[in-house]
């Protein structure tokens, strides 16, 4: 890690330092101009650096802030940048911002804005909450514009118009005690499912999905003990030691479930992308690398080990099947360089599959604060286009957030690929 990206070093949270190295790097970005279509950062970026005249020390302050604050982290600009490391110029723009972010999160914040970053933070205390009182806060929630969500926007900064997801009645984890195990004799490896906040209280039938497949195909499931949210909502708005703490916890959960031969499997992009790439960084330690080197996303699970030989899927479908799909390339799946592998997981059910490249706006929560809602909803226009022209039976995604987003912007329900995978096989929806 150099200086710049290290949040133990000293210089981290040094102002100064950072003033410094966003001149540098965006003056880079300036000679380069390669992102200038993949986020509202840089098409900001080159019209303020052209609006003086190419002098990128000339930009203000309140200039370098704009750009920080339209970085959604959704991590396309390092997957394209030509300057990352191990290149001399050491360039990371989604860390860099991540840094600028904590640098702010030391400085006097309005209420509003805390607020916004509690609620946001406290997905387990929410979701335990919500889920106990799911009809009353899914009635209330699920009314866009209505003085509940005005009263909601104005105190905790979640736009009014957003659409939410609903809180499921049961959680992942109760329903997972409760089922009737399906005895395997002889698996061909054990999954430690990671119930990341989305399954755990929004949409269990993902988890209930990814386990069906699982277990079908001889890969025995259990769940880890001691986990909670990821921390992705405290670490994207710069409480590095809220992300700590959360970091460091679920490492020591699931180093138990590694060490003990089990493999982490997370069933949503960004929470598999925190664990693999952010915890080695802000709980540094072979813990964390160990953890990190056995932490697979659902469908790349599946395919590597079909692929390898090692755990050969079952290649008979005789349920109910899907011709078409579009589906939905998170930005975090792509981020995490792992390839289409839930695109290649549907097209073994015999489905013809149409991937979208197209952003969401939502990545993470940025797309749920008040301030960045119309911005938000003006990145998601391409996607929509993109979901109409493909002209498909299905609309597929990894990313619960990224669907729910779909939905309000297209009215129609994604599907997670382990749901189609799961129906092919004939295992019913719960």
């Amino acid at each position: 890690m150099t200086t710049t990206y290290d949040p133990k070093n000293p210089r981290y949270l040094d102002e100064q330092d950072l003033r410094h190295e966003l001149e540098r790097v965006y003056d880079a970005c300036h000679g380069c101009r390669l992102c200038f279509n993949l986020c509202p950062s840089f098409p900001t970026l080159f019209d303020l650096i052209d609006e003086h005249n190419g002098a990128v020390a000339d930009l203000t302050t309140a200039e370098q802030d704009r750009v920080v604050e339209e970085c959604y982290q959704c991590k396309m600009c390092f997957v394209k940048c030509p300057y990352v490391p191990p290149h001399e110029w050491n360039l990371d723009f989604p860390r860099l911002m991540m840094r600028a972010h904590a640098v702010k999160h030391e400085k006097p914040q309005s209420l509003v804005s805390q607020a916004t970053d509690k609620f946001l933070g406290q997905t387990d205390l929410i979701g335990k909450l919500s889920t106990s009182a799911s009809p009353v806060v899914n009635a209330i929630t699920a009314r866009t514009g209505s003085l509940a969500r005005k009263v909601m926007q104005a105190t905790v900064g979640i736009h009014a118009d957003r659409l939410l997801p609903p809180y499921a009645r049961v959680r992942f984890s109760t329903w997972f005690k409760r089922r009737t195990r399906n005895e395997i004799v002889s698996p061909v490896a054990k999954a430690s499912i990671f119930p990341t906040c989305f399954v755990e209280y929004m949409e269990p039938q993902i988890g209930k999905d990814v386990v069906g497949v699982f277990e079908h195909n001889g890969i025995e499931c259990s769940l880890p003990e001691g986990t909670k949210c990821c921390g992705a909502p405290w670490l994207h708005s710069g409480d590095i030691k809220h992300f700590g703490e959360s970091a460091r916890r679920n490492v020591a959960a699931l180093v138990k479930e590694v060490q003990a031969g089990k493999d982490v499997i997370v069933a949503q992009p960004t929470c598999a992308y925190i664990i693999k790439k952010d915890y080695p960084i802000y709980a540094p330690g072979p813990d964390a690398d160990l953890v990190a080197a056995h932490t697979f996303d659902a469908a790349e699970y599946l395919i590597e080990g079909h692929r390898s030989g090692a755990r050969p899927l079952d290649l008979e479908f005789p349920g109910e099947r899907v011709e078409k799909v579009a589906y939905h390339l998170a930005c975090h799946l792509q981020a995490q360089n792992i390839g289409f592998k839930g695109r290649d997981l549907m097209a073994l059910t015999g489905a013809a599959v149409t991937v979208i490249d197209r952003c969401s706006g939502i990545d993470g929560t940025w797309g749920y604060r008040t301030e960045n809602y119309e911005l938000a909803r003006k990145v998601a226009r391409p996607l929509v286009r993109a979901i109409s022209g493909a002209e498909a039976d299905v609309v597929c995604g990894d990313c619960h957030l990224a669907n729910t987003a779909i939905l309000q912007e297209t009215g129609l329900k994604p599907e997670n690929p382990l749901a189609l995978v799961a129906r092919a096989y004939g295992i019913a929806r719960e």
